[in-house]
């Protein structure tokens, strides 16, 4: 389509600045970067509200929900740091703080946050409405909230993620795609945490793909995104269905899809049906190119890392990030409306497409990826 549907769900609704296209084929992730061009100085006024005097000598602390989603680490807060240090000549300041799974210990490390004063401060929550009063003090104290890949509640001041209902459509028009439109292909969808509103918008996108085109046989929510919990459901779907009537798995992540295809081939599969994914985590890339999981939802970390970082530091520095490079959309969420928001484009990522993704962002190197172990995979896709 080529505007967004404005859509309810638990993680509030998306409205257009901007039209965006929806599209399921891969895009060229380094082309989505955002720049500052165009940042008008405004009169921001008092409370939450960053000052127009402040210069480049800023804090900016970073929450994130935990450490088995191996992107945040490894990626997205480095890139933060990265590109914050880049926008303020090397005086900005990253304060950073993972809270393992946590809702309370996120609080406290927000709140503790607030009491050390940083300038503004990004968070991807562990649970969107647990920390909605902690996102409440960092606002009385002035102190502007970002919400990252997940829209908090409370008073958020900008948003950033990818387009969540799209990556929902990219996962289940693949599954489509690979299955053909038949009502005799049966799935299994093992969705994310209930707690967080983009497994809500993940699974409703997918959903728009796959109903009416393939029977959905068993749907499972997989609590806190572990894999343990996946597994589990997994080896209850396959004891209900049997192996002979699982045509493929509608995976939300891809810790969610190794715990499934860990089943199936414990199960005793002869070859794992077609299994979705997302976040392009270097053990799924390499089950891609092994052909154990048919397909990820690669989103471009740095540039969703330099959209936050960007967005952070023109909002402390007093300049509007509405109607812009670094907000296109508006995003409402249960307490909050018209949040500035900037979606970045995913990327469907398939063996054909590897070098053009991952490789090319920097992500992963060919030699990291071809490890003895998948040599002739590399070999056959031409990896190298």
């Amino acid at each position: 389509m080529n505007a967004r549907t404005t859509s309810n769900t638990p993680g509030g609704r998306i409205r257009p600045r901007t039209a965006l296209r929806r599209t399921a084929t891969a895009l060229a992730a380094s082309a989505a970067a955002v720049s500052l061009a165009s940042c008008g100085v405004v009169d921001v006024g008092d409370s939450a509200e960053a000052s127009p005097t402040k210069g480049d000598d800023i804090t900016v602390g970073v929450l994130f929900p935990d450490k088995e989603t191996k992107r945040y680490e490894e990626f997205d807060y480095p890139n933060i740091k990265k590109k914050i240090a880049e926008l303020t000549d090397n005086k900005g300041v990253t304060k950073y703080a993972n809270a393992e799974k946590d809702p309370e210990t996120q609080n406290s490390q927000l709140e503790q946050m607030v009491e050390d004063k940083v300038d503004i401060i990004i968070v991807d929550a562990v649970d969107a409405k647990a920390i909605k009063s902690a996102v409440q003090t960092a606002d009385d104290a002035g102190i502007p909230v970002i919400a990252y890949d997940r829209l908090a509640q409370g008073p958020i001041d900008g948003y950033v993620s990818f387009d969540n209902e799209l990556v929902g459509q990219v996962q289940g028009r693949s599954l489509v795609e690979d299955l053909g439109d038949s009502a005799a292909n049966k799935i299994v969808m093992m969705n994310g945490s209930p707690t967080d509103p983009n497994a809500a918008m993940f699974k409703d996108g997918a959903l728009s793909e796959l109903q009416d085109k393939v029977t959905i046989s068993e749907t499972y929510d997989t609590k806190d995104w572990d894999p343990v919990v996946a597994k589990a459901n997994m080896e209850k779907a396959v004891e209900k269905l049997g192996l002979d009537n699982i045509d493929a798995v509608y995976a939300a992540n891809d810790g969610i899809a190794g715990a499934v295809i860990d089943v199936l081939k414990t199960a005793g599969v002869t070859k794992v049906p077609p299994v979705t994914g997302q976040d392009a985590d270097l053990d799924a890339v390499q089950r891609i190119l092994s052909g154990d999981q048919y397909m990820t939802v690669y989103k471009s970390f740095p540039t969703q890392a330099a959209a936050a970082a960007e967005m952070a530091v023109a909002k402390v520095q007093g300049r509007s990030i509405e109607f812009d490079a670094l907000a296109k959309d508006s995003v409402d969420s249960p307490t909050t409306k018209n949040i500035p928001a900037q979606l970045v484009p995913p990327v469907a990522l398939t063996k054909s497409n590897i070098k053009e993704t991952v490789v090319a962002d920097g992500i992963y190197t060919v030699k990291q990826i071809c490890t003895s172990a998948f040599k002739a995979d590399c070999d056959a896709a031409k990896l190298n």
